[in-house]
């Protein structure tokens, strides 16, 4: 999985651009400049369009002449759900909507005291949902690769201000495993994609979408290790001006740590791929996701 190195593509004029439309001409003239944004990607970033498209064609079973149309509107969705992003975050004037099944779940899991994880994927707008999130009236911890590049983070921090939550970053001197725990102990709420991970980390082995894929374990291994409600999550967009989130009921993972996991893997991808099958156009992964690492 060399191909995915925890990093985040675009600049800090792209970002100007779409920040500088917003503000001054709102969302549809954002979304028109966007067809042009997603059409040079589809026409010259065969690194990312390559994978994509055989992610429509053998995983989701489109045709050939409709997997290249949705390469083009996965560049085109994924474009919009950045954009929304900044909306909301930056408390833009917008139109949105939002409908949320299952926020009860997660309601029961800060009623219960005892902290809880809530784990996603890069499937959809995990950010808005992140952000929605802060209504529960309790401290929301974000674990992430700091992959972005530092001028276009404090670029958007200058845009859309301190955000609602505390994000814990992926280190390798495992000092974000302590800034969890603590989370976890105040009562606080854990969200983290269970989805990518970086060459040389520790991965588990789960059949998705019809052919053996790979994950990061530590995510389940924390579900397993704090034995704390566990809640799978999901935003996506379904029109223009429309959200819709998922939570599942909470799970805690008790037993031995190994079949903690197993189960833990196994409920995510299972609830994963109707996901992906539901919404296709909102898997944002440009890579082969299915090529298994070398450490395996």
């Amino acid at each position: 999985m060399a191909s995915w190195e925890g990093k985040s593509k675009g600049n800090k004029l792209g970002y100007s651009i779409f920040i500088g439309t917003l503000r001054y001409g709102g969302v549809l003239p954002a979304y028109i400049l966007l067809r042009f944004v997603a059409a040079y990607y589809f026409l010259f970033s065969y690194s990312s369009s390559r994978p994509i498209f055989q992610y429509f064609h053998t995983k989701v079973g489109y045709g050939w002449w409709q997997s290249l149309w949705s390469v083009y509107r996965n560049y085109y969705v994924f474009g919009q759900v950045l954009i929304d992003k900044v909306i909301v975050m930056s408390g833009l004037s917008n139109k949105f909507t939002f409908e949320f099944e299952g926020e009860q779940y997660l309601r029961e899991i800060t009623a219960a005291g005892k902290g809880g994880i809530m784990l996603s994927a890069h499937l959809g707008n995990w950010e808005v949902a992140g952000h929605l999130f802060t209504r529960l009236q309790t401290r929301i911890n974000i674990v992430m690769f700091d992959g972005e590049h530092e001028r276009i983070k404090k670029y958007l921090s200058s845009i859309t201000g301190e955000r609602n939550v505390n994000i814990i970053v992926i280190k390798d001197d495992l000092s974000h495993i302590y800034a969890i725990n603590e989370a976890l102990s105040n009562q606080e709420l854990v969200c983290m994609h269970a989805d990518r991970f970086l060459a040389g980390n520790k991965t588990v082995n789960a059949t998705f979408m019809g052919q053996e894929a790979s994950f990061p374990a530590g995510p389940f291994l924390l579900a397993a290790t704090f034995r704390v409600p566990v809640s799978l999550v999901f935003a996506f967009k379904e029109t223009n001006t429309h959200y819709h989130l998922y939570a599942t009921p909470p799970r805690e993972y008790h037993g031995r740590r190994r079949q903690g996991v197993e189960l833990a893997v196994q409920d995510f991808v299972q609830e994963l791929e109707g996901m992906v099958r539901k919404y296709p156009e909102q898997w944002f992964n440009y890579y082969d996701f299915w090529e298994q690492p070398k450490n395996n």
